[in-house]
């Protein structure tokens, strides 16, 4: 196949040979190379926490959260009607508010959700996160969160004294605390949940907070989470504007909007070692101007154009940036494969916790590597690599001909 005489240049200007220029380019393409790795590593790990965060939350929390204006009384009556809706798997009342724990010395304030264990199946995965006992919530039996578990230092079948806030407002009456069971432990390896949940009866919950019927909300799980607007808009139109219903999206906005920013600015910021490498690659580009000053004057003689002259260095720059943007691609992908066995031999040679467990409740390295970030990065790389030849193939372009090749 015939190439391009600017093409063809540039690869004979490319060819490794043992001098400067070619250590020089080698150190250019590796600069690129380390460049699209961290961006691919750093974005698809963030992806993979940010998959880990929704994960979690909807193990503790259902797709939808429906609300009244107070407590909803006719809570039986619209778990019917919500359960009839279409793309809607599980309905499940609660009653929830905040608490005061006792165990011995140890004093802890949860929110304690009352529920009924056989509807909440439909809506959490609770009952499947039970790592210490069973998941009963009968008679005076509670479940709570593992990390509060170890704060409060209570194990299964030991009794907890829980204070009702009610106890807090009644000036002329005073109520006991009520003793229960810690029947289970759950973890869900969300530390908001774990240390800030216990779950008991719907009747024991009612009667912390001084409720004879009705509850707080009601959850709703759909086919699938990610549409889960959708629902949320057929359930406030069959309940009409007495009832709000606001999705798992709704109410953690914030956790996944600064994720969001974190991982955009960890992009902006890590795209620089790329220019660095882009720099880099500009150097040896005018180094070559320098040295190829007497061809580019007789080249120009002979009558080539400035911008075939010019091309030559866009190429070069092109060349050098697809070599590093797919070996780098390919390196960020193998550390990614190996990720958690380099985090472990890392730990065990320098004998230190790279990723503690107590602080991340994970054992593993999340990662999820997406497609558009890979195309977004490869487009990023190439687009800096290729203008990093303006300057030299300008400098080649306006050079004299009959003063290259008189001082030459």
């Amino acid at each position: 196949m015939k190439l391009p005489f600017s093409l063809y240049l540039a690869l004979k200007y490319l060819r490794p040979k043992r001098t400067f220029l070619s250590v020089v380019t080698v150190i250019s393409v590796l600069g690129v190379l380390l460049g699209v790795a961290v961006l691919i590593i750093v974005l698809s790990v963030m992806s993979g926490f940010d998959n880990m965060w929704r994960d979690k939350i909807l193990s503790f929390n259902a797709h939808i959260t429906v609300t009244g204006y107070g407590v909803i009384e006719d809570a039986d009556e619209l778990v019917e009607r919500m359960s009839k809706i279409d793309g809607i798997t599980g309905v499940a009342p609660y009653v929830q508010g905040l608490v005061f724990i006792q165990h011995n010395d140890r004093v802890h304030t949860p929110m304690v959700r009352g529920i009924d264990p056989e509807l909440e199946r439909t809506v959490s995965k609770i009952p499947e996160s039970i790592v210490s006992g069973k998941f009963s919530v009968d008679d005076n039996d509670v479940v709570i969160g593992a990390d509060l578990a170890q704060r409060m230092g209570v194990r299964v079948g030991d009794k907890i004294l829980v204070y009702s806030p009610q106890t807090f407002i009644s000036a002329d009456e005073l109520r006991l605390p009520e003793e229960m069971i810690v029947a289970g432990i759950f973890s869900v390896g969300m530390w908001e949940f774990d240390v800030g949940f216990a779950l008991t009866s719907m009747d024991k919950a009612r009667e912390l907070y001084g409720m004879e019927t009705g509850v707080h909300a009601i959850q709703v799980m759909t086919k699938d989470p990610y549409h889960a607007d959708v629902a949320a808009r057929k359930i406030r139109a069959a309940l009409g504007p007495e009832y709000d219903a606001s999705t798992w999206m709704d109410l953690n906005r914030q956790l996944f909007a600064a994720l969001r920013v974190e991982k955009n600015m960890m992009f902006f910021l890590l795209i620089f070692i790329t220019v660095v490498a882009a720099f880099g690659i500009m150097n040896t580009l005018i180094t070559v101007t320098v040295q190829k000053t007497r061809e580019i004057g007789l080249l120009k003689a002979l009558g080539f154009s400035s911008g075939s002259i010019m091309r030559v260095f866009f190429w070069q720059g092109w060349i050098q940036g697809v070599i590093g943007t797919a070996c780098g691609i390919g390196f960020g992908l193998l550390v990614l494969r190996y990720r958690n066995d380099l985090m472990f031999f890392l730990s065990e040679r320098f004998n230190m916790e790279l990723f503690p467990k107590e602080l991340y409740h994970l054992s593993e390295i999340p990662s999820a590597t997406s497609g558009m970030d890979i195309l977004v990065i490869a487009i990023s790389v190439m687009v800096i690599c290729t203008l990093a030849g303006v300057v030299p193939a300008y400098q080649a372009a306006r050079m004299d001909p009959v003063r290259s090749l008189r001082y030459e």
